[in-house]
C-alpha cells in the first residue's frame, strides 16, 4: 500500500511517483494508493510506502502503532529533506519510525541526520524515453514547467525574461498553475513587459511532455527539490536543462554539469540562455547547447524505467524479508 498526499487530480510529482510505483509493483504485489490510513481495507495491508515524511506523518504513526512488525518505507520530498526534517517534529518522527528512507537523487542522503543515513535508499525516478525532435533553427525555445509557488522560484524566470525582452530569437514558455495568486499576477505582468515570454497556465501531462520535446532548453529554477520529475523527463527527451545549483538538481544531473546557475540569480540564468542561443551554430567545440545535450545523454540511463523498477522491487523484497 502506498500513501500519497496527492492523487490523480493533483497532477504533480507526488502523484506521478505513486502511480508509477503502483504499476511497477502490481505484477508481483497487489498495491493500492490511499491518501490516508487506516481505512476500510487497512486489514489487508502488509507493507506501507509513504510519500512525504510530514504530510503522511499521521498514517506513518498509525501504521507503526498498529503494525510495528511490518515493513515501512518513507519516501522523502525536497521539502522534507531541505526544510521539514530540520524543525518539524512530525517529520522527524517519521524518519525515526521508518525502516528505510527512499531518496530520489544521489546527494539526498547528505541532508539526513548522520544517524539516519544508513536507512537511505537512492531510487532515481524514471520516465519513458521520447524521440529527440528537430529543433527550430531560427529561434531558441525555452520552457519552464512547474506550478507557480515559492519553492519553484518562478520569480527568477520572470526577471530573466525581462532581461531578454529584446531578444526576438529567444521564446520563453512557462507552464504551471498559479498556486500562489501573487505569482500568477507577476507572470501576467511579465507577459506585458516581455513580449517573448508566455505563461500558459496548467496543461495536461501529455501536452507538457510534447512541449518539452520541442524545446531547446528546460529551465528548472527551484529553491529546493528532492529530485524533480520534470528534470528527468527533459533528459529522457533529449532536451538539456538549465538548473539552479542546489543539491536536488546536482544530485540528478551530476557535479560536473555545465548548465547550472546560482539559485535566484536571474542575470546568470539570462546569460546562460543567451550563451546557448549565440553558440548553438558554432563549430569550434564551444557550442554550449551541444555540450549540455551530451552531458544529459550520459545521465539518461539513470532515469530508465527498468532501473527504477528493479530498485523499487529490491526495496520491497528487503522490507518483506524476501530475497
Amino acid at each position: 500500500m502506498i500513501v500519497t498526499p496527492a492523487l490523480a487530480d493533483a497532477n504533480n510529482g507526488n502523484w506521478q511517483t505513486a502511480w508509477r510505483w503502483q504499476r511497477f509493483l502490481a505484477p508481483l504485489y497487489p498495491t493500492r494508493l490511499v491518501k490516508a490510513w487506516p481505512d476500510a481495507l487497512a486489514g489487508e495491508d502488509t507493507l506501507m510506502i509513504a510519500l512525504h515524511a510530514r504530510r503522511s506523518a499521521a498514517a506513518i504513526a498509525a501504521w507503526s502503532t498498529t503494525h510495528p512488525d511490518r515493513g515501512l518505507a518513507v519516501a522523502l520530498t525536497g521539502t522534507d529533506l531541505y526544510r521539514d526534517i530540520q524543525s518539524d517534529a512530525a517529520a522527524q518522527r517519521s524518519l525515526a519510525l521508518a525502516q528505510a528512507l527512499v531518496v530520489l537523487q544521489e546527494l539526498a542522503p547528505l541532508a539526513l541526520p548522520a544517524a539516519m543515513r544508513a536507512k537511505a535508499r537512492v531510487i532515481f525516478q524514471s520516465t519513458s524515453s521520447r524521440q529527440v525532435l528537430p529543433k527550430s533553427p531560427r529561434r531558441l525555445r525555452v520552457l519552464m514547467v512547474g506550478h507557480l509557488r515559492e519553492e519553484k522560484s518562478p520569480e527568477t524566470l520572470f526577471a530573466a525574461a525581462r532581461l531578454l525582452a529584446t531578444q526576438r530569437d529567444i521564446h520563453i514558455d512557462h507552464i504551471g498553475e498559479p498556486l500562489d495568486p501573487e505569482l500568477g499576477a507577476a507572470a501576467r505582468a511579465t507577459m506585458a513587459a516581455a513580449p517573448n515570454y508566455r505563461w500558459l497556465g496548467g496543461r495536461p501531462h501529455e501536452e507538457v511532455r510534447r512541449r518539452i520535446q520541442r524545446a531547446h532548453l528546460l529551465v528548472h529554477a527551484s529553491r529546493m527539490e528532492g529530485g524533480a520529475h520534470v528534470v528527468m523527463e527533459a533528459v529522457a527527451s533529449g532536451t538539456p536543462v538549465l538548473a539552479s545549483r542546489i543539491d536536488g538538481n546536482v544530485g540528478m544531473l551530476g557535479a560536473d554539469y555545465a548548465g547550472y546557475f546560482p539559485w535566484g540569480d536571474a542575470d546568470a540564468l539570462a546569460a546562460l540562455i543567451l550563451h546557448c542561443q549565440k553558440s548553438r551554430h558554432w563549430r569550434d567545440g564551444a557550442n554550449l547547447l551541444e555540450q549540455l545535450v551530451a552531458q544529459c545523454r550520459c545521465r539518461a540511463p539513470l532515469f530508465e524505467p527498468a532501473t527504477e523498477r528493479s530498485a523499487l522491487r529490491c526495496l520491497v523484497n528487503e522490507l518483506l524479508g524476501e530475497h
